[in-house]
């Protein structure tokens, strides 16, 4: 696998690997995250593509000067169990650390305890916080 920064013809090919893995939701538009995301750091944003240049995988990741974190890191269902996703996460942390990053986060929906094990095995570990949420903008 390759790792590159994130092109705007990647698009669709992101979206499709993002719904197939199955983290998209009804409430989020992954093209307007994708524009929102361009538009803040998009070197930030990394595709990991197959030897045909067919993207495979992804990492979005962000950093607010005080943490990073990484979302919607996905692999092709075909593709996994080979190293890709902690090679995205390697690249994911390098870049944080160029940027003075001193710890990256990531969220975890309930429910899926293989995934919680995976990240466990990568050195993430749960913290005792409660994330919450409010939406500021609605996506059509």
């Amino acid at each position: 696998m390759q790792i590159r920064t994130f092109m705007p013809e990647d698009q669709a090919a992101v979206i499709d690997l993002w719904q197939r893995c199955g983290l998209t939701r009804p409430w989020n538009n992954p093209a307007l995250n994708i524009e929102r995301k361009c538009s803040e750091d998009p070197a930030l944003f990394l595709v990991g593509t197959d030897e045909n240049g067919r993207v495979m995988a992804s990492a979005m990741v962000g950093f607010d000067g005080h943490r990073g974190w990484l979302y919607y890191l996905a692999v092709d269902p075909d593709a996994r169990r080979r190293g890709h996703g902690r090679v995205l996460i390697k690249q994911a942390e390098k870049l944080l650390i160029e940027r003075g990053c001193p710890k990256i986060m990531l969220m975890v929906r309930r429910g899926q305890p293989e995934l919680e094990a995976y990240y466990e095995s990568m050195g993430f570990a749960e913290n005792e916080v409660v994330t919450m949420g409010k939406r500021l903008i609605e996506d059509d």
